[in-house]
């Protein structure tokens, strides 16, 4: 039996308005959901069925051991995922609006203060697993893009696959340039880079979508996956293809593409990362997706499963 995938990066908690509002201010009340993305593949992960772990972590304070028990229950196997005393636990405040288009308001400095933290662990924590999942979002500051990186080192060291998932949030970078740059050089060596047609765009520098595509795969990454939304998605390099879109009333987008992640994760640990099992794993994954746009939480359609 292979070890577990690692999921590196943030768990948080959203506060999610359950109305759609189109403005901040005129959001009334919020309803907490475990969240963040490394914590939305992970639970994705594991409800198909996937060996996969979590790292790392969260404080010792009243949201994380009130999140703590609800990844457990969905499978995620936490013996990486550790509750620290004097650390914050993040958390969002997320309006969505009429087209379930989410808006974030984050607080804390957990996210950075976690990765840092697990620096000294890295080679441990990478131990006796199988691949490694990293995002943008743990490269933004210096210190956790640090750290970030050398996970992903020592993961190609290893000979552990890297999947990277681009997952950019705009309103979080000091210019589109560096997150360009970040997504790239996370891209180079990784056996998969999964963005959305916008990322795609963006990273890959062209409004052309094959041609941003095929500027992706030359960073050195064999596979690109790219979500299109209602549209469906596609598969460039190694294997290509094509998945169209599954209809949703789409309430609430966030955690979207972690679905996609999660499920092709969950297909590539099951076929021992043959890229081959990607074609008929995407369609599944859409199904997923749309799913989980039509209740609002990332993680609620896994969690009531659980």
């Amino acid at each position: 039996m292979s070890g577990p995938v690692l999921c590196f990066g943030e768990t948080l908690v959203d506060l999610t308005c359950p109305e759609p509002v189109e403005r901040f201010a005129d959001a009334c009340t919020f309803v907490p959901h475990p969240a963040g993305a490394a914590a939305n593949v992970a639970v994705a992960v594991a409800q198909e069925g996937a060996r996969v772990a979590l790292t790392p972590g969260v404080g010792d304070d009243a949201w994380g051991r009130w999140l703590e028990p609800q990844l457990a229950r969905a499978g995620v196997d936490l013996r990486l995922f550790t509750l620290t005393p004097g650390r914050e636990t993040p958390v969002a405040f997320v309006t969505v609006d009429g087209d379930g288009s989410p808006a974030f308001v984050i607080y804390g400095r957990g996210i950075e203060d976690g990765i840092v933290a697990a620096e000294a662990l890295l080679e441990s924590l990478l131990a006796g697993c199988s691949a490694l999942w990293i995002g943008s979002n743990t490269v933004v500051g210096d210190a956790e893009r640090r750290v970030t990186h050398r996970a992903k080192e020592l993961a190609l060291a290893l000979g552990l696959p890297v999947f990277v998932d681009a997952n950019i949030r705009p309103a979080r970078w000091r210019t589109p340039a560096d997150a360009i740059q970040e997504v790239r050089s996370l891209a180079a060596g990784a056996r998969i880079l999964k963005l959305n047609d916008a990322e795609a765009r963006l990273v890959g520098g062209d409004d052309d979508l094959e041609r941003a595509c095929a500027t992706l795969l030359a960073l050195g990454c064999p596979q690109v996956v790219v979500t299109c939304g209602a549209n469906g998605a596609l598969l460039r390099g190694e294997v290509d293809a094509e998945a169209p879109g599954v209809p949703a009333r789409a309430v609430d987008t966030t955690g979207a593409g972690d679905a996609v992640s999660g499920v092709l994760l969950a297909r590539l640990w099951a076929a021992e990362w043959e890229l081959a099992v990607l074609e008929p794993a995407l369609p599944d994954a859409m199904a997923r997706a749309a799913r989980c746009v039509e209740q609002l939480g990332a993680l609620t359609y896994c969690l009531s499963e659980g």
